[in-house]
């Protein structure tokens, strides 16, 4: 797909992992109170490492065993690529870890909160079950040609946070733009809609009631800053409804409310109602608007069964209803999602276009059996002039016809005019006409019928995540990090705890994360009260300076208390 990497599992460094490591012992630490009990439950069966950012290969190994998998990719990707992964049970993983001074809370998809957050959850199989119905019908929902605009402006706000060496005024710049696309997006698509259902439930979500709930929705179980906010009474608690798609998210920032879900099976009720709304399952005039709007390669199914898949643009639309269909470009004619030899793109390389509705004399075409359409004049070699309600006139020499499961889809004519009024359809020269039979519109969707006959493909985003190049200095932060590390981790290693304090207090004295990690390993040791003593009030000027510091540290040092 273009979409999948390797994991650049070699590239974490070792404050990578230290801040894997303090994140999932708070997650432990709290979320054992205030999660879902399925959360909890599937920490322990998926096997994910508490100490260390786990490995994709060792997670798919553990995941296959519930009936999932997991890829590897680079940092968002397309919310229609996203929801097709989910369809097929694949657990998409954004392979970057947030930076130290983002901790708490992270605008970009980490490997944290896929893997801390997402993964653990679907081992609940009602959940899981969820998760794959609503790819299967986000997967399906029109995306408008603005939607892929603000994906990338996300995108690139979110790889521009995720950059420790990121200029301010890059960030502002950024913020700025993509809240212009949000105020001028226009009328919100399925997709977008969709979306803020995804957030407020896989991402966001609480289950129980309104004052009494539990944490299950990722974003807020790999956010140790945001769950700990979400129980408090300023963050309002609305019932989980359809209406829940108007509300919009913003990344950037914490929630100002939050949904509770009364139990799993609610989501699929409230998804079933958000599904009868989409062109996927209306149809009619509504369905060819969604496809043309889009701007890209949809499929139109018709009451016959045969499905046309395209870039659909000036359709013909009377009267509330769709008289005529056309597609510009590359078109593929399919039947139960299998392209109909000899009607691939190669064929319809330059589109197609077909009346739509019903005959004038009530014959009903998608019905008629080849028996049945050789007694209405459909015999090889024949003129056939058919007359439709919308005023379409079709006057051509009957060649062929396609008919599976009882139902006719194709109807070929060579020597054929195709009228409305005064306007030509479809000229003799042109060739031979392929004329779709179905009376209606049954269904509309993004994306061909048959994704390998087309040679369908999602594109990998034109901007990657930035590959972070650390000074000099910080190289050394992080070989630090990694000695204490090792000490902890080698019963056997030792260490000057007195020199090694004394480089980070005076080359690194803003590292509380690890002057945390020295205090708890010197308190494990029973080492160095003095020296213990001399970290604590520096972590206490430290917090003093600064409120957020002062939760974190606090956090990390109720972490000592709870496993001694």
């Amino acid at each position: 797909m273009g979409l999948i990497i390797e994991q650049p599992y070699n590239s974490y460094t070792a404050q990578d992992h230290a801040v894997w490591r303090y994140v999932m012992r708070q997650n432990i630490r709290f979320l054992s109170k205030y999660a879902h009990g399925s959360y909890t439950d599937g920490l322990r069966k998926t096997g994910i490492s508490i100490d260390t950012i786990p490995h994709m290969y060792g997670m798919n190994r553990i995941l296959k065993e519930i009936g999932w998998a997991a890829v590897a990719v680079d940092g968002f990707i397309p919310p229609a690529a996203f929801m097709e992964f989910q369809a097929y049970n694949v657990l998409v993983i954004a392979a970057d870890i947030r930076p130290i001074n983002q901790i708490a809370y992270t605008p970009a998809p980490d490997i944290i909160h896929e893997a801390a957050g997402h993964a653990p959850i679907i081992a609940d199989p009602e959940y899981a079950g969820y998760l794959k119905f609503f790819g299967e019908i986000g997967s399906k929902a029109f995306s408008s040609a603005r939607d892929y605009e603000l994906y990338e402006a996300i995108r690139h706000l979110s790889i521009l946070k995720a950059d420790p060496y990121t200029k301010n005024s890059d960030i502002c710049s950024a913020e700025e733009y993509l809240s212009y696309l949000e105020q001028n997006t226009g009328e919100p698509s399925e997709m977008s809609r969709i979306r803020n259902l995804h957030w407020w439930t896989v991402e966001y979500g609480l289950i129980g009631d309104v004052n009494d709930f539990k944490i299950y929705g990722a974003g807020l179980l790999s956010s140790i800053g945001e769950s700990m906010n979400c129980i408090k009474p300023k963050v309002k608690k609305l019932p989980y409804s359809i209406d829940s798609a108007d509300f919009s998210f913003d990344i950037t920032t914490q929630q100002p409310q939050l949904f509770v879900t009364p139990d799993f099976g609610h989501l699929n009720t409230v998804l079933n109602q958000f599904a009868d709304e989409m062109a996927l399952r209306t149809g009619g005039v509504k369905a060819i608007k969604k496809a043309e709007e889009s701007e890209n390669t949809a499929t139109v199914e018709l009451s016959s069964g045969l499905q046309i898949s395209g870039t659909f643009k000036n359709s013909i639309i009377r009267n509330g209803k769709a008289i005529y269909l056309k597609t510009d470009g590359p078109t593929s004619l399919c039947f139960e999602n299998k392209e109909i030899s000899g009607h691939g793109k190669s064929y319809h390389s330059h589109g197609f276009g077909s009346p739509l509705g019903a005959l004038q004399n009530g014959l009903k075409l998608q019905n008629l059996s080849s028996g049945e359409l050789e007694s209405h004049g459909f015999t090889t070699g024949s003129r056939v002039n058919l007359d439709f309600e919308s005023g379409i006139k079709v006057s051509g020499i009957f060649e062929y016809s396609i008919i599976r499961n009882g139902n006719t889809l194709l109807l070929g004519f060579s020597d054929c005019t195709v009228s409305l009024g005064e306007e030509v359809l479809f000229k003799p020269e042109w060739g031979m006409f392929d004329m779709a039979v179905g009376e209606k519109i049954t269904s509309a969707y993004p994306g061909p019928a048959d994704p390998d006959a087309f040679d369908y493909h999602f594109e990998a985003p034109k901007e990657f995540t930035h590959k972070i190049e650390h000074s000099s200095k910080a190289q050394y932060l992080h070989a630090l990090y990694r000695k204490l590390r090792e000490a902890r981790e080698n019963v056997h290693a030792t260490m000057d705890v007195e020199s090694f304090a004394m480089e980070i207090l005076t080359d690194f004295p803003e590292e509380w994360l690890l002057l945390t990690e020295l205090a708890e390993y010197l308190s494990d040791k029973g080492m160095a009260e003095d020296l213990q003593m001399k970290i604590s009030n520096h972590l206490e000027e430290l917090k003093k300076a600064d409120p957020e510091l002062d939760r974190l540290i606090c956090d990390a040092m109720a972490l000592m208390v709870d496993y001694h």
